[in-house]
């Protein structure tokens, strides 16, 4: 447990702002994520030092194509997450109620190691890194003064206050961003988000010159419209007009709680119909991911 940096005091609560939840969060009480609470006043983060999982990745994995490619990353995840997504990959230790421990780790260790692998970048991953922020900034500001590189593997939902944080110190060097839809009521109903604040987040990390690329998990009959692939696309080309910000359209396999009969492998021929649509939209950098 530590005491938490991303938050302000109120009169009877405190308010976060490590995401764009933003939580008011009353004594005693934890904010959306479940890993943030209110103690005597103050905000905590439950999970500092705890980390969930621990790997040796190739970078292309997270996915980052355009970012050292070739190389490993040094690749850590926490506990808990600002979505509710019920498709998620890595929901044992995305949406667990209470937080296990498979390791302590201190930023030493992490950047100790990641020296000793020879991987010149660590990630933050398997979920969401805003959550556990304070813990990524001290690691990530001993991962500068070795030359490492910090990549950020999120779903936007981080505040402009973190982004402007992080940056102040330019502590991050790449992420790849979760695009799970282009309708506000699926990232309402099936993420607890809104999706005005993901598209503004997107583009404030491009104007600070951090390298961007987008993932989008095809779910059919969610977010698998040619319309809304579309606009996925015209987004996308937007950010930079010429096309390069790289686009990989994930395959989706039945997990978590979409696992009924309502639920199906995504087609190979939607996946590139969803192709096809970002090629004619501008875009220069189309991967099919999970085939």
């Amino acid at each position: 447990m530590e005491k938490a940096i991303f938050y302000k005091k109120e009169e009877n609560f405190v308010k976060c702002f490590a995401c764009n939840h933003k939580c008011s969060i009353s004594e005693g009480k934890k904010g959306f994520c479940g890993v943030r609470k209110n103690i005597d006043g103050d905000l905590f983060l439950l999970t500092y030092g705890k980390v969930s999982a621990e790997h040796i990745d190739p970078i292309e994995k997270k996915p980052l194509y355009h970012f050292l490619p070739g190389s490993f990353s040094y690749s850590i995840g926490g506990f808990g997450c600002n979505f509710l997504c019920p498709w998620c990959q890595n929901f044992e230790i995305s949406q667990c109620k209470k937080s296990f421990c498979v390791k302590k780790r201190k930023p030493e260790e992490i950047v100790k190691s990641a020296l000793e692998y020879s991987c010149p970048s660590i990630s933050y991953t398997y979920n969401e890194p805003s959550i556990w922020a304070e813990f990524v900034y001290d690691i990530s500001k001993l991962a500068k003064k070795n030359n490492l590189k910090n990549v950020w593997v999120t779903n936007g939902y981080f505040s402009e206050e973190v982004l402007n944080f992080f940056m102040k110190e330019k502590l991050i060097d790449a992420m790849n961003i979760d695009l799970k839809a282009f309708k506000k009521e699926t990232y309402e109903k099936y993420c607890g988000a809104n999706l005005k604040k993901i598209l503004n987040s997107i583009k404030k990390a491009h104007k600070k010159k951090i390298h961007i690329e987008i993932t989008s998990l095809i779910i059919p009959n969610l977010n698998d419209s040619e319309k809304e692939l579309k606009e996925m696309a015209k987004f996308i080309f937007s950010l930079d007009k010429r096309g390069e910000v790289p686009w990989h359209i994930s395959r989706f396999f039945p997990m978590y709680k979409f696992c009924d009969e309502k639920y199906f492998i995504t087609p190979l021929e939607k996946l590139k119909k969803a192709e096809d649509i970002g090629k004619n939209e501008g875009l220069k950098y189309i991967y099919l991911g999970n085939v």
